[in-house]
């Protein structure tokens, strides 16, 4: 027998090798779910017998089904997902029997309905759970549990020093309900595939949990809301948040490269108008910040990025100075310092004042091909060689879920004007929020982003076991004529 320290030696993970050995002697019914458009196992998509037992697939669309009772008889599975349909029977149901044998095997292929697809969960205990238990080969080194993480609540990500750096909000883990709630963070290698997954290396506490990386001056949780790397040093923003979730500080901070944590740099008072919030991008010599659009800029100096004097925000409503001297002037859109922030909710009160036009909205969405008015929430803007536009993923307030329907939308500059727009991933009762892009793995065509599954405001009850309050990344073709309108175009659609 390989002693342990021979294992490791070997960059074997003890656990996975235990976890084979047992799933071995099961010998459990291998169910693969495949998207039929492109024959890849889709993740997430619930199996559910008559007698209500119920199984998600992992990240490699596999179900691992291992019901004593139900070996050598024919057993009828529910198929069921969020953007994707199984096909109907005679009786309406959408589902397949499946003879269930121990060690044996079924595909079922699945009709996507999202225009994005599904790839694999980032964050979490078991991504490839049922994987391992049919002994099937797995994309990561870590395909059970990494950093003792459980669950991790919105990503905050960027290029720094040959690396990305990742960051998460408040962090489930296995031995108590309360977790990490001052920001967990992970490293991996910018070299990684999108396509098939990602490696995190997690910053880790004695516990081999993921360790605090921001703890900063008050009580309650910290929570990330910029991240940029600027002059060789990796700078972020927080917020102090208490009950119930409201913010009572933020500040700035730069990351320690020794430690492996944020030291402190500033405090910012709260009345300041303008304060770093969104994801970022450096945009001709400027440091933009979009939460979903970027509305707040600083010039990309280290200096600039720790005085709030010389932030920016692109608003029609008048700088403090302005009102001073004008109190009549119009309102127009510009980059203003000292200036309150404008989104699109407070555009929506100018034009229903008469103080600006309809047309003259910067940040209204609309469906593109039915003229419907869609609420932006947060999400993230990138410039995108293929489309040669700036590209906005943004998460709807009140679609047909709370905050589960995300879009998609293009312009021509990053501060707009934004109008059109395609829902490319949907969800029935459940939240994916804040979703953000990462430019870094985007190639061709495609682009891959991801966002934050959760039964949190959605209204529903029950959390998917295992794939609650985690991350999990999706790929968008750009040539998709959903996307692009061809497909609208041929069939009449009205713009």
């Amino acid at each position: 027998m390989l002693s342990r320290g021979i294992l490791r030696a070997l960059n074997v993970n003890i656990g996975v090798l235990l976890f084979l050995a047992g799933a071995a002697s099961a010998q459990p019914f291998r169910v693969n779910v495949l998207d039929e458009q492109t024959n890849r196992g889709v993740p997430l998509v619930e199996l559910r017998t008559v007698n209500g037992i119920v199984h998600h697939t992992d990240s490699n669309g596999i179900v691992a089904f291992d019901e004593p009772g139900l070996f050598d008889k024919d057993v009828y599975f529910a198929v069921s997902s969020h953007g994707y349909e199984y096909a109907k029977d005679g009786f309406g149901f959408r589902g397949k029997i499946l003879r269930v044998t121990k060690g044996g095997e079924a595909t079922l292929k699945i009709k996507r309905l999202n225009i994005a697809e599904r790839l694999y969960r980032i964050t979490g205990g078991g991504i490839y759970r049922d994987s391992v238990l049919v002994g099937t080969k797995t994309p990561i080194k870590e395909p059970l549990v990494n950093g003792l993480v459980f669950g991790s609540d919105s990503i905050v990500s960027a290029a720094y020093q040959g690396k990305y750096y990742w960051f998460w909000g408040d962090t489930n883990k296995p031995s108590y309900p309360l977790g990490n709630f001052q920001v967990p963070g992970a490293t991996s290698s910018l070299k990684e595939d999108a396509e098939v997954g990602v490696n995190l290396n997690y910053f880790v506490d004695g516990k081999g949990f993921a360790k605090q990386t921001m703890r900063m001056p008050g009580k309650g949780p910290t929570w990330m809301t910029a991240l940029v790397p600027l002059e060789q040093k990796l700078y972020a923003s927080y917020i102090k948040i208490e009950p119930p979730m409201k913010v009572y500080a933020r500040g700035l901070a730069v990351w320690d490269d020794k430690e492996n944590e944020f030291k402190q740099v500033a405090e910012v008072d709260m009345k300041a108008p303008a304060f770093p919030a969104g994801h970022s991008f450096v945009h001709e010599g400027h440091v933009y910040f979009s939460h979903p659009f970027p509305v707040t800029r600083v010039r990309a100096e280290a200096k600039a990025f720790l005085d709030m004097e010389q932030y920016e925000t692109y608003t029609c409503l008048k700088a403090a100075d302005e009102v001073d001297r004008d109190e009549k002037c119009a309102l127009r859109y510009a980059w203003r310092k000292n200036a309150p922030l404008l989104g699109p909710q407070d555009e929506i009160k100018l034009v229903k004042a008469g103080k600006i036009k309809e047309d003259e909205q910067r940040w209204q969405l609309y469906e593109r091909d039915t003229d419907k008015h869609v609420l932006p929430h947060a999400g993230s803007v990138y410039w995108n060689d293929y489309r040669k536009r700036w590209i906005l993923i943004v998460t709807q307030i009140f679609g047909t879920s709370m905050l589960g329907e995300v879009w998609y939308a293009e312009a021509e500059s990053p501060t707009g004007p934004w109008r059109d727009a395609v829902k490319i991933v949907t969800h029935e009762k459940y939240s994916f929020y804040n979703p953000k892009q990462h430019p870094i793995f985007a190639k061709e065509r495609f682009i891959y982003f991801e966002g934050t599954y959760t039964h949190t405001f959605s209204g529903n009850p029950h959390a998917t076991p295992r794939y609650d309050y985690n991350q999990i990344m999706y790929k968008l073709d750009l040539a998709d004529a959903r996307l692009t309108g061809e497909e609208a175009k041929k069939s009449g659609a009205k713009k």
